[in-house]
């Protein structure tokens, strides 16, 4: 009996060694979704920041809605319009579809936000088939205002910020953007934007995007906190907001004033403004970045531009250096489970060896 005893006691104990690497793989696997969890985890609390920390205010003296009615002529109105812009019963028309035509909309009430959230819906359409259309619009936020131009019917060399929705590709050289494109510039009143090239050498980037001639409504978003510039689109019908561009190190001053416009040539397009809503930022700051904000500046600025071709070998180098990464990872992972089986068949050999 102590014999059969000790026989069943010997199997178990070999069953049970038998089992352990089996359990440790579950482990690890446990462990390895475990990671994977926290980091999922870890990274939609990154992009929930924003939504987090920061509150927003609709600020209606910056902001146009239906009915229009800040918008005129009279010294009391926050808003006033120039050259061929008109109001229509559901939009702001900057120019209709005719040649040569220029219009805008300006704000009268300088803008001393510091942080802002700019969410604008629009309507681009016209006769015109592709690229037998154009110009495009023009969103803006600079020290001079009212003053008509080339450059989507504002002046060139203007000062601040703008957010260019090209519609018709002048530079046909060029086969590195698809049109529609959606770009931003900033402007010290001494850099020129090359209308020829569709800004390619002065812009910090952008985004193409279907935003002519489609059935649903268009949005842009403009969002300027902590000194970072980031937009946004929503022009596909998901109502989902879609990545353009975001550059950090943009220094605007403040007191400048927001608008838009737009502008045709041989070609037209219908450029209707539907609402331009501005929203102040309640964001939290450390006491570093409060005591940087406290210095003034003087002219807009950029830290740095970015090269979209430098850029695009840059993303290269990144999904390079994810896959090496993801290799590495695997490949230590599996010298993690040949120890382990091979420290296992090693207490097994010395079990074995005391038994008998």
């Amino acid at each position: 009996m102590a014999t059969t005893a000790s026989v069943k006691l010997n199997r178990s104990i070999n069953k049970t060694l038998m089992n352990l690497p089996y359990r440790l793989l579950n482990k690890l696997k446990v462990c390895a979704l475990l990671v994977l969890i926290l980091t999922f985890a870890s990274s939609s609390h990154g992009e929930n920041t924003y939504e987090d920390s920061t509150y927003e205010f609709l600020k209606r003296e910056y902001s146009l809605s239906k009915p229009y009615q800040g918008l005129g002529s009279s010294s009391s109105s926050h808003w006033e319009f120039m050259g061929n812009s008109m109001i229509m019963p559901d939009t702001i028309r900057l120019t209709p579809d005719l040649q040569s035509r220029q219009g805008a909309v300006w704000s009268r009430i300088p803008c001393y936000i510091r942080d802002w959230e700019l969410r604008i819906q629009f309507k681009i359409h016209g006769d015109g088939k592709k690229n037998l259309n154009g110009d495009g619009l023009g969103i803006w936020l600079t020290k001079e205002r009212m003053q008509s131009g080339p450059v989507f019917g504002n002046i060139n060399y203007f000062t601040g910020l703008g957010i260019f929705l090209d519609t018709y590709p002048n530079d046909d050289k060029q086969h590195d953007r698809v049109f529609p494109f959606i770009s931003a510039m900033v402007g010290n009143g001494s850099v020129e934007y090359d209308h020829d090239r569709d800004g390619r050498t002065t812009d910090l980037g952008g985004c193409n995007g279907q935003i002519r001639n489609v059935d649903h409504d268009t949005f842009l978003l403009i969002r300027y906190m902590k000194n970072r510039l980031t937009v946004m689109t929503d022009v596909d019908g998901k109502q989902e907001w879609k990545d353009c561009l975001d550059i950090p190190g943009v220094k605007l001053p403040q007191g400048y004033y927001f608008g838009a416009s737009s502008v045709t040539g041989d070609l037209s397009d219908n450029h209707d403004l539907v609402s331009f809503k501005l929203y102040e930022l309640t964001v939290e700051r450390s006491p570093e970045e409060e005591e940087e904000d406290q210095l003034e500046i003087t002219l807009p600025s950029v830290d740095y531009r970015v090269d979209p071709n430098a850029q695009t070998a840059d993303e290269g180098r990144s999904i390079l250096a994810t896959f090496f990464i993801f290799i590495f990872s695997v490949f230590a992972l599996v010298v993690v489970v040949v120890v382990i089986l091979f420290a296992y068949n090693h207490y097994k050999e010395n079990r074995r060896k005391r038994f008998y």
